[in-house]
């Protein structure tokens, strides 16, 4: 456990018997986290047999997976073939609840059913051979393998990123090993999105625009970072490099990315429901968000958070959770996304400090914005702001509905201190929501918002209480709040919010 904590594999899993290359066949293990470092090839297989014959015929493949993929509003199933080469890293059993599938590995020995073969005589025979029937077989692979580039499903390149920077602040002396991704070409994503047509523009951020296409067969969306963006090269390979590792029901799947000439790409499976600030705000469509959804989409967004900060490889702070980063999918189910501010902690590192403070005002914790502070505890207090959000239906910063107060936090704390926690929820889910649940979400919610980061819960904590409920939960402490003291500071926020500026002022109110 300490090597694997640190990053080294050399004592994983070994085979006791090697591959013999092409005449293997592979073994089904359902319920299956996949490794890391896979490629994407022939985005529109219609048939799992396809993609096996995929991998079957690359003697390098040792291991591939078919996957199942929404299809969003064309209303039919995608599928995607994911193949792996060389050493498999971080795989394990994984439930299909939380995203478990079915991982296909390239076993020595195995016939074509799946059973153990006898190989005595080949082990006799093999010995024998003569020098020019080695030749042979040798000529024979290399055709194979060069075969099996050239097939249509390779039209893409594996990119190779030399460096990151997600370690700059969290993980130094400690630096990464190249990694591999899924590389798209500038040429296809065009096509896909016709020539980045403003018709196909589905959102825009500080980062640049998104964009909805049809690349082989599959709906995906492609986000495109803008040139003048200071999300550039840094914020993109760390975008690329956690999601590519990253396997979660709630969060984002990276499909693709592409590195090319001036052009930074990522591309997302395509979610119909867009964003859940787009939803939760609009007055029409947050009729869709009644409460049993609502309570469904916190619990999920928390299990997500809880994965990056516990049960992933590494612990990582997402820094900047909002409403307009959690993504909806056809069934209103949410994935956080936009990780181009995360870090990466090591194991016995409890918090950060950077000169780089970015994120949107409202949503950052107070030691973050003030000192550049940040950990898992900036995360939480995220959360218990986007949880207040989605309870009310209010923005963190409407002033119009919060009746003077300074924030969305201070006002609901003080509903809560005045016993009017019934007056909280969204007008459009009064009727219908659980009372219970409702307490329950703002008193943890209140709990998260806390100003000393210490007196935050952990997100194992968060989610345990929201799926069992709690009786004995400490009264919540005052939240901090940052006043709104002139046009420039204001000014300066709204750029904030954007995403993209490399510094922040903010200051605190006296009590």
């Amino acid at each position: 456990m300490e090597e694997w904590t640190s990053g080294r594999f050399s004592m994983g899993c070994r085979r006791k018997e090697q591959l013999h290359g092409c005449r293997d066949n592979f073994l089904a293990l359902p319920e299956m986290k996949s490794p890391d470092r896979f490629t994407l090839v022939g985005g529109g297989h219609s048939t799992i047999e396809e993609c096996a014959a995929e991998c079957h015929h690359n003697c390098s493949c040792v291991g591939y997976v078919y996957r199942n993929v929404s299809g969003g509003m064309s209303g039919g199933d995608s599928v995607a073939c994911l193949v792996w080469v060389g050493e498999l890293v971080d795989a394990g059993k994984l439930s299909a609840e939380f995203g478990g599938e079915t991982f296909y590995l390239r076993h020595a020995g195995m016939d074509a059913e799946g059973k153990r073969i006898k190989s005595k005589a080949v082990s006799i025979v093999l010995p024998i051979l003569g020098s020019g029937v080695l030749v042979l077989i040798c000529i024979s692979l290399a055709w194979l393998k060069l075969k099996g580039k050239n097939k249509k499903w390779r039209k893409g390149e594996k990119k190779r990123l030399h460096g990151t920077s997600i370690y700059d602040e969290a993980v130094e002396g400690n630096p990464p090993h190249d990694q591999e991704f899924p590389f798209v070409r500038l040429e296809e994503i065009a096509l896909a999105t016709k020539n980045f047509s403003e018709t196909c523009m589905i959102g825009h951020g500080g980062f640049g625009k998104v964009y909805k296409g049809i690349l082989a067969g599959q709906e995906v969306a492609v986000k495109r970072l803008s040139r003048d963006s200071q999300q550039g090269t840094k914020e993109f390979r760390n975008e690329v490099i956690l999601i590519a590792k990253l396997q979660h029901r709630n969060l984002v799947r990276l499909l693709g990315c592409c590195d090319e000439r001036d052009e930074k790409l990522l591309i997302y499976e395509y979610l119909p429901n867009k964003s859940l600030d787009a939803t939760l705000f609009d007055e029409s469509r947050k009729l869709l968000l009644d409460w049993t959804t609502r309570f469904s989409m916190i619990k999920g967004i928390a299990r997500g958070l809880l994965y990056l900060h516990q049960d992933s490889r590494f612990t990582i702070i997402h820094r900047d959770l909002k409403a307009a980063n959690v993504l909806l999918d056809e069934d209103m189910k949410p994935k956080i996304a936009d990780f181009g501010m995360a870090r990466i902690f090591n194991d016995n590192q409890q918090d950060a400090n950077t000169q780089r403070v970015v994120g949107t005002y409202g949503y950052m914790a107070p030691e973050y914005a003030m000192e550049g502070v940040f950990s898992t505890k900036s995360d939480v207090y995220s959360f218990g702001v986007l949880l207040l959000e989605v309870v009310t239906g209010i923005r963190r910063n409407s002033n119009s509905r919060i009746m003077g107060f300074p924030s969305l936090t201070v006002y609901s704390w003080n509903m809560w201190k005045e016993e009017k926690t019934e007056e909280l929820p969204d007008s459009c889910i009064v009727d219908t929501c659980s009372p219970g649940e409702v307490l329950l979400c703002v008193h943890v919610a209140l709990l998260c918002v806390q100003e000393n980061p210490d007196d935050r819960p952990l997100m194992s904590s968060v989610v345990f209480i929201l799926e069992n409920g709690s009786t004995t939960l400490p009264a919540p402490k005052r939240p901090a709040y940052f006043a709104r003291q002139s046009a420039e500071m204001e000014q300066i926020r709204n750029a904030i919010q954007t995403s993209a500026d490399s510094f922040t002022l903010t200051e605190i109110e006296g009590r």
